[in-house]
């Protein structure tokens, strides 16, 4: 069964262990006058993700589908919940919505560009277009302003079961899963770029309390200081 934990006010990490490769996949439910989820998930798990979902709000009142970069774990089972909610949008990029998204999804999806901001109610989320950061051209993040949450999507993976939200460091555990990725069948997902860290630094920016990690334990202090190690590390392990 789905693990369900409140890890900011009114924003739900639904976490999914796949132990026969030891790795957590989180997907975040935002309880609003239009509930968000980020990450429609694998195909296979939307059975169990909806079951938990039921438990915080009703699956059809969904409005807002996000996700950071077309990718199975993002958003395979995007129709099934825009089959399942009526009323619901997948909200991505431009680059996202014309290269993958509108083609792939039953309902067109609405396109933020760089800085726009998303209304659910009492909740703002601000687009950012983050290219090739985790990976793909057509990445972005969602930064939720009103409690100062960045949905991180693969940014500070780490392996193995964890507590769902940390307030120590988790550093540790990502540079030990970056450096064990590289050396196995998934290497290179990451791409170090000149913009790498640049990118990262405009993140740190914004100052998130609050870390929403799709794989591994979310986490609650000091996010700019967060990305601003995540970015020496990419730089040692990577640059």
């Amino acid at each position: 069964m789905a693990q369900v934990d409140e890890i900011a006010p009114d924003v739900y990490r639904i976490s999914i262990y796949v132990p026969d490769i030891g790795l957590t996949f989180n997907h975040f439910l935002v309880r609003d006058d239009e509930p968000l989820l980020f990450h429609a998930g694998l195909r296979g798990m939307f059975p169990e993700l909806r079951d938990a979902v039921v438990r915080l709000v009703d699956p059809a009142s969904i409005r807002h589908i996000g996700f950071s970069h077309f990718e199975s774990d993002e958003c395979g089972a995007l129709n099934q919940w825009l089959g399942l909610a009526p009323r619901a949008e997948p909200v991505c990029g431009l680059v996202g919505a014309l290269v993958s998204v509108n083609d792939f999804a039953m309902r067109t999806a609405r396109v933020l560009g760089h800085d726009d901001v998303l209304i659910t109610g009492k909740r703002r989320f601000r687009l950012l277009a983050t290219p090739h950061l985790p990976h793909g051209w057509d990445a972005s993040l969602l930064f939720e302003e009103t409690d100062r949450t960045l949905f991180c999507s693969d940014l500070f993976l780490q392996s193995g079961t964890g507590e769902p939200l940390s307030a120590g460091s988790i550093l540790d555990r990502v540079r030990t899963s970056l450096i064990d990725g590289e050396a196995g069948p998934f290497a290179h997902a990451i791409p170090y770029t000149h913009n790498t860290g640049r990118a990262l630094e405009d993140l740190a920016c914004f100052a998130p309390r609050t870390l929403a990690i799709m794989h591994g334990s979310s986490y609650a202090g000091d996010g700019a200081a967060a990305l601003r190690e995540l970015a020496i590390i990419l730089g040692e392990v990577l640059g």
